[in-house]
């Protein structure tokens, strides 16, 4: 590895209290904090390599040339980056997803994780875990969350400098694994990013952020006590307001097709009839079904029943973001 080229792999996340709403919307820092799990298996892997002939900064993303939205958000965190090293080269960056990207599994997160790791390791720039989640943040605000390991705390902070995440449980701590219900591999047409900028327009967005302490406080509580009915049911109750949120901003955000609600139904019975699982969605239509790991065997059979269910994706929980 040069001094100038550097391979970086990170990990999306899921939400378990959600981010959605931002009280600066250039830094990304959020409105209320949140907390998600890492999700092995599925990952980013990202090379940058600064080049002292290039003209611009490139992007290619699976293979593919980018569209000019996404290579000008990732040329500003390499802006950052040359401004703290005093560095003037563009750069050629090489990106790819082993899962479906812009569809509701927070690939923007892997992205700017792995973006983060690999621009900063490309110019010598040598960054704490803290220091890089907060770099990646500035990419896309779920981004800081896929820098540490397993089961991470987004502190939203009030300044660039005091938003960042942290883990607050490694992977062994808990054997949940997460099956991702993909319903749908098409790319959403509205992104994250600006639906953040959407979701002061809700009439439920006040009330949602007021109660957001209290959900995040009984969340951590049951994930460190591995507490799966109380998890549950804190789950479940935040990813539903995001999403009334959304579709109540204006205009509408309405991700949710055919199968997504029939698998959160199936996911609401099996839990009635004693088995532990819960469903949680973020900004797409993919639902995220959450079990413990000896269970996972009947939950995923159950799915592969449900129409429209087009793959399964089993993650456990996953580590931080790492050098290739």
């Amino acid at each position: 590895m040069s001094d100038l080229r550097a391979t970086a792999i990170a990990h999306p996340n899921i939400a378990f209290i959600k981010y959605w709403g931002n009280r600066d919307d250039d830094l990304r820092i959020p409105a209320n904090g949140s907390l998600s799990m890492n999700l092995a298996g599925l990952e980013t892997r990202t090379t940058v390599e600064f080049d002292a002939d290039l003209k611009r900064d490139e992007l290619t993303v699976n293979a593919a040339p980018a569209n000019e939205a996404a290579r000008l958000r990732a040329s500003a965190l390499l802006d950052r980056v040359r401004r703290q090293v005093g560095m003037a080269a563009w750069a050629r960056i090489t990106s790819a997803n082993n899962f479906p990207t812009g569809s509701g599994i927070a690939s923007s997160a892997s992205a700017f994780a792995a973006l983060a790791l690999a621009a900063s390791r490309a110019a010598s720039l040598e960054l704490g875990e803290l220091q890089l989640s907060i770099l990646a943040r500035t990419g896309s605000g779920s981004a800081c969350r896929s820098i540490p390991a397993g089961f991470v705390e987004w502190r939203p902070g009030d300044s660039h400098e005091t938003s960042f995440a942290e883990s607050i449980a490694l992977p062994a701590h808990w054997d949940l694994v997460d099956l991702v219900a993909v319903v749908s591999r098409t790319h959403k047409h509205t992104g994250s990013a600006s639906g953040h900028r959407l979701a002061g327009t809700s009439p439920l967005q006040a009330a949602r952020l007021e109660d957001a302490p209290r959900r995040l406080a009984a969340c951590r509580a049951a994930l460190l006590a591995r507490d799966f009915e109380a998890f549950a049911a804190v789950v479940e109750l935040d990813s539903h307001l995001m999403h009334a949120v959304m579709m109540t901003s204006s205009p509408a955000l309405l991700y949710w097709q055919p199968a997504t609600l029939a698998v959160m139904q199936a996911i609401a019975a099996l839990r009635s009839g004693g088995l532990p699982a819960c469903t949680t969605i973020d900004a797409g239509p993919n639902v995220h079904v959450l079990t413990l790991a000896n269970h996972r065997q009947a939950v995923q059979s159950a799915l592969e029943s449900i129409p429209g269910v087009q793959d399964i994706l089993i993650c456990p929980p996953g580590g931080p973001a790492r050098l290739a």
